[in-house]
């Protein structure tokens, strides 16, 4: 039994991290963005070299603006656009709902899967 104890920890423990979220850190807005992309995801577009958040790595073109082609669906920091069912009542939930639930799960049937083997291989 003390041999198998191991592989199951190691199991349980790969389980539960492959079931959990990863999460976007905002930018903090006191340096460059790292690229056109988080500076997009954060509402900046077509970014003068006189602003906080602009590098030159983010001017592709070298004409002063950085992250000046912001893809189809870009919303601007601060603009009033809701996005789709925003009239919806808030409940506190949030994305990571669905990930707890699911690693419950996996945890609960990990557990009975090394619980019913363990006491399968028991001689008593």
């Amino acid at each position: 039994m003390k041999s198998f104890r191991k592989p199951a920890a190691l199991t349980i423990a790969a389980l539960t991290l492959a079931a959990a979220p990863t999460t976007a850190v905002a930018h903090d807005g006191t340096h460059p963005f790292a690229n056109c992309t988080e500076a997009y995801e954060n509402g900046h577009a077509n970014i003068p070299e006189t602003d906080e958040h602009y590098g030159r790595h983010l001017d592709r073109d070298g004409d002063g603006v950085g992250c000046d082609q912001p893809p189809a669906d870009f919303v601007p920091a601060g603009s009033e656009a809701e996005p789709e069912g925003a009239d919806l009542a808030e409940t506190g939930g949030d994305g990571i709902t669905l990930y707890l639930a699911v690693g419950t799960a996996v945890l609960l049937v990990g557990g009975g899967t090394v619980y019913l083997t363990a006491r399968r291989r028991d001689p008593r």
